[in-house]
């Protein structure tokens, strides 16, 4: 693989035109800021921070790192973009949210890149949340060292390193500590940078943590620290350098701890003039005067160091008028990359093979990850409980482990951010993550990670960086589970917008859909009940299918027809449209009114089946959206509404939605329990009061 050189470094030959190079480059961060300052009323349209006074420890980072390495570059890193080679001209592409910005389209903001270029470190999608880069930057590190330590990786010279950059403050986030846990745990190549100018917006250090993170870090055994002045750039690059070395030879995390001033406003705002009472102090660290004064110690005269200077004004001012006259984004760019296209358009593979016997849908589930994996040594499955010891609280990855082995099937902390997040850069490495959230009750710690990193990775990188990741969640109320054991999760699921979602209520159906979802390119939710995976509970016996043949496959978007009815003339008929669950209280149910009861199982719930829906909706005239969950504000009022939208004029009676009582939780008590939940026998009454509108 051929790659462009780094950066001379300050131990090669000619220094000089190195710190020259460097200064240039601090005088155009320098010169970002004070321009954006002079052009606020057009460059603040859109909110931006800068790096201001975080020039030196940002550019010997950005100045060392290889295009083989990955890069999480938070809002006020554009001095760490400046030094890995991205130009003015495309950073004021995305201040002024510009067409051709070459991080997002024009679609968020100043210093939040999206880079995937040959000669340039990656950077997958960073986003504006405070500390949740260090979770997929940490998982960025873990793929890393999974493909080393299973002969995937790419030969390199100098071996590939994760750095994750974080401001002070975003690390009392506990899900920067999850991250830091895993790094020491797993020992993983990555570099944490951390600078510190004692500001979380308006409030100070003194009195938002209890240590700064020199101490804080030392709990987390296993990761090494360095505390230096930031603004002291030849002392940045050594130590950068030193840890760099460390982590590509020896595969183990470090952390600098950089202690730098803030000069510009937290962002444009926020203005620092409104709350601070340091700025006199902070203006004597200003890292630029310090580098201009090595320049002298060096030789440089005054009059190179200005032609430097004038040079990067004119070019700055001459890439601002550029920006400015850029192209907008079209109204129909607003349309594109909310997915990748995914291969798997139509069902294939023999659903029914002759000579098998029935297989419980957990075990439908368990072949189809033992076929991905043996075929896809970039497969592979980590959450709580699923190694070898138990294989899952519900057996569903029981001899995984024993087969591939604790590195592609391992445990993980209860870490519910870290699980979902992580993929992001598991993905990005170009692996193909299965995870797994033990209950659906306890994926509420996760949510921000797949809100906001997962789900919106491909969006807003403009299509460069989707996230491929299979998360499945355990899911439904079964044998007095409890409130939380029990709950049903799909309606604040369904809300994520860049995420598929599948919810199967068969065996074959879950292998067919398990397939799709790791052939799929887009991250995908794997809703699988718990009641259904042995069909236990009298009346799902037919969740227990034949297993479906290896190349067995289920494209999203298709519902399943459970059973169909034709229209009549003298009675009235409905169609229940359902899923999970539900599919067996309609059968159960239609049993009492034969002939006349259509139930249509949505397989999928994103992307959704609208035209099977509508179709059987027109059929009948009349429908009821069933589901588990409670009914108020759900999911499957949603889908009523679209069919009142779309079939008004074709129905005969309300769209009735038939769920769970609107209560906070399942309770543990079986009376209760069944008081709360839907079933086949309440189900028959909403059906003959239907028929009989």
């Amino acid at each position: 693989m051929e790659l462009t050189q780094p950066k001379k470094n300050i131990n090669e030959s000619n220094l000089e035109d190195f710190l020259k190079n460097a200064y240039r480059l601090m005088f155009t961060a320098k010169s970002l800021t004070e321009l954006y300052e002079e052009e606020k009323r057009v460059a603040s349209k859109y909110v931006h921070a800068t790096s201001r006074g975080h020039e030196a420890i940002q550019l010997a980072v950005g100045l060392q790192l290889l295009p083989q390495d990955f890069l999480s570059a938070y809002y006020r890193d554009d001095s760490i973009l400046l030094g890995i080679g991205i130009t003015p001209y495309e950073l004021m592409l995305q201040l002024l949210a510009k067409r051709d910005d070459p991080f997002s389209g024009g679609r968020t903001y100043y210093s939040h890149p999206s880079l995937r270029r040959n000669d340039m470190p990656k950077i997958p999608h960073q986003s504006s949340a405070t500390g949740m880069q260090a979770i997929p930057t940490t998982g960025v590190a873990m793929g890393l060292k999974y493909k080393e330590e299973l002969g995937l990786a790419e030969d390199f010279d100098d071996k590939p390193i994760a750095v994750c950059s974080l401001g002070d403050a975003s690390c009392t986030e506990g899900e920067v500590a999850e991250a830091f846990q895993m790094a020491a745990l797993k020992q993983l190549p990555i570099l944490y940078l951390v600078q510190d100018n004692e500001w979380d917006i308006s409030a100070h250090a003194s009195e938002i943590r209890a240590q700064d993170m020199s101490k804080y870090i030392q709990g987390f055994e296993g990761i090494e620290a360095r505390t230096i002045d930031g603004t002291d750039f030849i002392k940045s690059y050594e130590t950068v350098k030193e840890c760099i070395r460390i982590i590509r030879e020896e595969r183990r995390p470090m952390m600098i701890h950089a202690k730098v001033p803030l000069l510009n406003h937290h962002t444009s705002g926020v203005r620092k003039e409104w709350y601070r009472d340091d700025l006199e102090e902070a203006a004597t660290r200003d890292p630029l005067p310090k580098l201009r004064e090595k320049l002298s110690e060096f030789g440089i005269e005054d009059s190179e160091v200005s032609t430097i200077e004038n040079e990067v004004l004119n070019l700055v001012k001459a890439d601002y008028q550029r920006a400015l006259q850029a192209e907008d984004p079209r109204p129909e760019d607003l349309f594109t990359h909310d997915f990748v296209p995914t291969p798997i358009t139509e069902e294939k593979g023999i659903r029914v093979p002759e000579g098998k016997v029935p297989t419980v849908m957990v075990d439908c589930a368990l072949f189809a990850i033992r076929e991905i994996m043996d075929k896809h040594p970039e497969s592979l499955l980590y959450g709580q409980d699923v190694g070898a010891r138990l294989g899952g609280v519900f057996r569903e990855a029981i001899t995984l482990a024993g087969q591939f082995g604790d590195k592609r099937v391992f445990n993980t902390p209860i870490q519910e951010a870290f699980i979902i997040g992580s993929t992001v850069g598991m993905s990005a490495v170009g692996l193909k993550p299965i995870v797994e959230v033990q209950f659906a009750d306890y994926i509420w710690p996760g949510l921000n990670q797949l809100f906001t990193e997962v789900a919106r990775s491909c969006y807003l990188s403009n299509g460069k960086w989707p996230v491929s990741m299979i998360l499945r969640v355990p899911i439904g109320a079964y044998g007095s589970g409890g409130p939380y054991h029990s709950s049903s999760v799909e309606s604040v699921l369904t809300n994520i917008k860049g995420i598929k979602i599948a919810y199967p209520s068969t065996g074959a159906d879950l292998k067919g859909l398990m397939k799709s979802a790791y052939y799929d390119p887009n991250p995908v939710v794997m809703l699988e009940h718990k009641g259904l995976y042995w069909s236990k509970i009298a009346g799902t016996e037919e969740a227990k299918t034949i297993e479906p043949d290896e190349d067995y496959i289920i494209p999203f978007g298709k519902a399943r027809e459970v059973l169909l009815v034709d229209s009549q003339k003298e009675q009235s008929t409905l169609t229940i449209i359902t899923y999970g669950m539900g599919v067996y209280w309609a059968s159960n149910a239609a049993k009492d009114f034969e002939g006349r009861v259509e139930i249509i199982d949505l397989r999928t719930l994103a992307p959704l089946d609208e035209n099977r829906i509508f179709e059987s909706v027109r059929k009948h005239n009349r429908c009821i959206v069933l589901t588990e969950e409670p009914v108020q504000n759900s999911f499957a009022q949603s889908i009523a509404a679209r069919i009142s939208d779309t079939c008004f004029r074709d129905l005969d009676a309300p769209v009735k939605v038939v769920g769970a009582e609107n209560m906070p939780a399942i309770p543990l008590n079986s009376v209760l329990e069944e008081t709360m939940l839907p079933n086949a026998e309440k189900l028959k009454i909403q059906i003959d009061q239907l028929l009989k509108y």
